[in-house]
């Protein structure tokens, strides 16, 4: 197969764009599928200061190289998570990484802050995936709104947004369909939220980190086993398998005549958001969910 831009002898397919790129061509393919989603949502105005939530996955660091290459002013921010056996080895690889390559990381340790995730996980009747994204959130928009960041960059790709979008669909989740999409506008506490690579699939994204010589972390989160996103992905995958551009046509379609039917739903009705009495940040009760997180966590330690 040849290379769609140059002729050359094409190292990845791309059945879903009926095209081949040479590792050259690939890159440029990258690199500007990022700057029209960039574009085309207002996502970083010039001059902007971006924070990358930095995971030490191929996305996340696909991510802060491909908009340092673009020319933006950006910093990772990892959440050691303090995992045994996992969250020392990733923050390690993710620090070596950004070392190596001139990219400015700051680290952020549950533990210091009374939330790491083993002690979380025994303090609280939840699934635990749906508690650490909790705090990973909080923390990251903590870290950019308190250092001056205007945007919160992360690195959902295209297959992540879709299995979103799925799950969404299938309870008909108005008010999580009216606020789905590439990007969420700032306000109060909250910074801008991005995500770069919404047109991009794992697998472009994984190819574009060999391509690039990105050593990032493969394994998966030890307590990630029956997460129900996994399940809607390998769905998408088999059907992109057997019909090339359903991903992308699936998203685009909601972005273009979907999203605005559900606009607005449930904010009239919806929660006010005050100042959490014990961090400041915005919530819907006197103390965030976080915050009570921690006190769960402090009351199962005594």
């Amino acid at each position: 197969m040849k290379c769609k831009r140059c002729g050359e002898t094409a190292a990845v397919k791309l059945p879903s764009h009926h095209a081949g790129f040479c590792p050259e061509c690939f890159e440029r393919f990258f690199k500007k599928q990022v700057e029209t989603a960039i574009r085309r949502h207002g996502m970083i105005l010039p001059g902007e200061k971006v924070l990358v939530a930095v995971s030490g996955g191929k996305d996340s660091l696909a991510l802060l190289r491909v908009l340092s290459d673009l020319g933006h002013d950006v910093a990772g921010l990892h959440v050691h998570l303090g995992i045994p056996d996992s969250s020392d080895p990733v923050c390690e690889r993710t620090e070596a990484y950004c070392r190596e390559n001139g990219f400015a990381l700051h680290v952020l340790r549950m533990a210091d802050v009374g939330l790491a995730i083993p002690e979380v996980k025994d303090a609280v009747r939840r699934p635990i995936c749906s508690v650490c994204g909790k705090i990973k959130r909080h923390y990251f928009n903590r870290f950019a709104y308190e250092n001056g960041y205007a945007a919160l960059a992360t690195g959902h790709n295209l297959d992540d947004e879709v299995a979103r979008l799925f799950a969404n669909v299938l309870r008909w989740d108005a008010a999580y369909l009216g606020g789905q999409g590439p990007m969420l506008p700032a306000e109060g506490r909250f910074v801008r939220k991005i995500k770069p690579l919404y047109r991009l699939t794992e697998f472009e994204t994984a190819a574009y980190c060999f391509f690039k010589g990105i050593d990032h972390w493969k394994a998966a989160c030890p307590y990630s086993g029956g997460a129900s996103f996994t399940g809607h992905k390998r769905l998408f995958a088999d059907l992109e398998d057997r019909s090339p551009g359903q991903k992308t046509a699936f998203y685009e379609a909601f972005l273009a005549k979907g999203k605005s039917h559900f606009a607005g739903v449930g904010e009239e009705n919806g929660p006010v958001l005050t100042p959490c009495e014990r961090c400041g940040y915005p919530s819907s009760s006197e103390v965030c969910g976080v915050c009570r997180i921690r006190a769960l966590v402090e009351r199962a330690g005594e």
